[in-house]
């Protein structure tokens, strides 16, 4: 029984320091547009370690780091966050990288996440919009786009609830080879 609480008495910064040693990154990077809720980040961020992304691309501001370190519950120093003026900026960015970008949103043209296979050839972003604007148009047309199957009355998630998972399928996908 003592074995099985010993790992809880290690910070959370130890044990992600000493998960780090084994872990995997997978060949996805996240993009988003500077969200209304700072927590929005905050979350992704967590997100992003626990699922092998480290570097997330953001459009607009970043808030400060002792904000997003309290709301990423302490994982902030293990994400590169990357900061574009604007759209234009992000996708001059992706064009110089070679960077295939998925964005999360509805759209007449959208494919279902559940039907799409992500191509690890290339350099991926993962890219979710603005709680209250989406995915911005530019963005879009330069996107391959992706809904999510929501078979219940609702139509539209959180943001960073729909980042995450986009996030899980791609990293299903890369496990699975």
């Amino acid at each position: 029984m003592l074995n099985s609480i010993a790992p809880f008495r290690k910070t959370r910064r130890q044990r992600y320091t000493e998960k780090q040693k084994n872990s995997i990154n997978i060949p996805v990077c996240l993009g988003i547009v500077n969200f209304t809720h700072d927590g929005n980040l905050a979350f992704l961020i967590r997100s992003a370690i626990c699922f092998g992304i480290s570097d997330i691309h953001v459009i607009g501001s970043i808030p400060s780091k002792t904000q997003l370190n309290s709301l990423s519950g302490s994982t902030y120093d293990w994400i590169n966050l990357i900061q574009h003026k604007n759209p234009n900026d992000f996708l001059a960015w992706t064009r110089e990288n070679k960077v295939k970008i998925i964005s999360a949103e509805l759209t007449k043209t959208s494919r279902k996440l559940c039907d799409y296979k992500f191509n690890f050839n290339n350099n991926l972003c993962i890219f979710t919009g603005h709680e209250t604007t989406g995915v911005p148009t530019e963005i879009l047309i330069n996107s391959d786009v992706v809904e999510i199957d929501m078979p219940g009355p609702g139509f539209c998630l959180n943001t960073t609830q729909a980042a995450n998972i986009v996030i899980y399928e791609a990293t299903k996908q890369f496990l699975r080879g």
